[in-house]
Formats: structure tokens, sequence, C-alpha cells
């Protein structure tokens, strides 16, 4: 197995530092956000100061969903949100899911010039993460099995091998990671699947969403989720939505609901 790379060992002296696994998704939903917050200038970076703020010593990572970022004030909100949580020393992973060829792939590629790693698609297969693999420092998340229902509609598909194409997924990032900067991006809603992967895998780090407002299973998330003790286990709505109802007064709630996560599943942790 290659050592892991710059950014997987960050990650491991945070997950270390701060005895947590939690990745908090910053899906900074402008519908969602507290109506005071409306009137700031960026108010998705005047939330995500806050969330960071009541967070940020339960977080091994902040992980800010691009799709939540795409205009031309959102992308300035991301910026700032990035060198706040490398301010309070918390790495950051873009869940942006890119996966092209050639030139635009390139410029996707980009993307790792402003943070630490990054979610990739790999239906285009290995000529299409290769920008992204190629920077050694960076991390790249594999999207293998995914926790929304109609993730089975093409993951589960039986290859002639008689495995699933999930499976494969799993097997050829395995043979992508000569840099030791990759990692597999397995819900948390099969659980019996994240052990299977993870025998299969055994050296690769996991992201585990679905551990939240998804319902996914905390304990199999930590059992199977962690390679040599580093891996991501994320939760978006269910910690920064956690004070919707309180006012001004929701970024306490996202504290508290981190830090439960963080206990919970470091009852797993061995």
């Amino acid at each position: 197995m290659p050592e892991f790379n710059a950014f997987f060992e960050t990650l491991r002296a945070r997950i270390d530092s701060k005895d947590t696994v939690v990745s908090v998704g910053l899906d900074a939903d402008i519908d969602r956000i507290p109506e005071h917050l409306l009137e700031k200038d960026l108010p998705r970076w005047a939330f995500n100061r806050r969330i960071i703020d009541a967070t940020h010593e339960y977080a091994a990572c902040y992980k800010p969903n691009a799709a939540f970022y795409e205009d031309a004030d959102g992308w300035r909100s991301l910026r700032e949100t990035v060198a706040y949580a490398h301010g309070k020393d918390v790495p950051v992973l873009l869940d942006a899911k890119r996966g092209d060829i050639g030139n635009t792939a390139r410029k996707y590629a980009e993307l790792l010039e402003h943070v630490d790693a990054i979610t990739a698609n790999p239906y285009m297969g290995r000529d299409s993460l290769e920008p992204f693999l190629s920077k050694a420092d960076k991390g790249v998340f594999v999207l293998c099995r995914t926790s929304n229902p109609g993730g089975s509609d093409l993951q589960d598909l039986e290859l002639a091998s008689g495995e699933p194409l999930y499976r494969r997924v799993a097997a050829l990032a395995d043979l992508w990671n000569d840099r030791g900067n990759v990692g597999l991006v397995v819900g948390a809603t099969a659980p019996e699947e994240l052990e299977e992967l993870r025998g299969e895998v055994p050296d690769l780090p996991f992201l585990v969403p679905g551990v939240g407002a998804q319902g996914g299973d905390a304990e199999a998330a930590v059992e199977h989720g962690l390679a040599d003790g580093v891996g991501l286990v994320n939760s978006s709505r269910g910690i920064i939505f956690a004070g919707e109802d309180a006012g001004e007064d929701f970024a306490k709630a996202s504290g508290q609901a981190a830090k439960r996560l963080r206990d919970r599943l470091n009852r797993y942790r061995e």
C-alpha cells in the first residue's frame, strides 16, 4: 500500500488531536438560512462563519457542497468559508462530484488549488480523474456506493464477472491509489456493503455520508469507514440546520449537534 499523502496525514493529525471523525457538510441553502442573516452582504458566508465558530472543535473536516455556491456571491462566500476553516486548522473537502475529460477535467481540477480534497465521479474512467489524482498533495474521494435510494439503478448492476459495478469501482480506485491520495464515498445507509467494501479495499479511507438526516448506521460507518484510523463520517443538514427554529441562537444548536455526533461516533472507535 502507498503511504498516505499529505492530505490524509493532515486529516489523521486532525482526527487524533480533536478525537473526531465528523465531517460537517456546509450546504448553505439560502432558503434555510436564518432570516436575520439575509441582510448581510454575503449571507451564506455569514451563516458558515457562525457554524464554523460553533462546530470547529468537533470537526475533522468541513465539506461544502459546490451546488450551494455556484453563482458570483456564492463563490465569494465559498472562498471566505475555506479561508476561515483553514484559519481554525480544519481541512476542507469540496463536494463537487466532478468528472470529465481533457481540458474540462483539467479546469475542474484547478478547484484543488483552493481546497484540500474533492469528490469525483469515476463514470468516465481513469483519464477523467487523472487531473485530480495528479495533484499528489490533495485528496480525491471517488464516488462508489452512494446513500441515495436510486444509487442502485447503476451501482448494483452485475458485470460479466459476477461482481456489482460499485465493487469494480472500488477495485479500480485501489489501483489508482499509487500516490496515496484516493478515498471512496460509501454511504452509511447500506452497512453490509460498507463492510464488504472494507474487506475489498482495506487501505482506502472512506467518506461516509448518510449519518444524520438520512438515518444511516453510525456504528457501521465507524467500524468499516476508517482505514488505519483515517476516514470521515458526514452530517450536513442534521448539524447546520439543527437550530433552524432557534432564530439568532441557531449556531449554538449546531455546535451541540456536532458534539452529539462526535460523541456518538466515538463510542464505536477503537
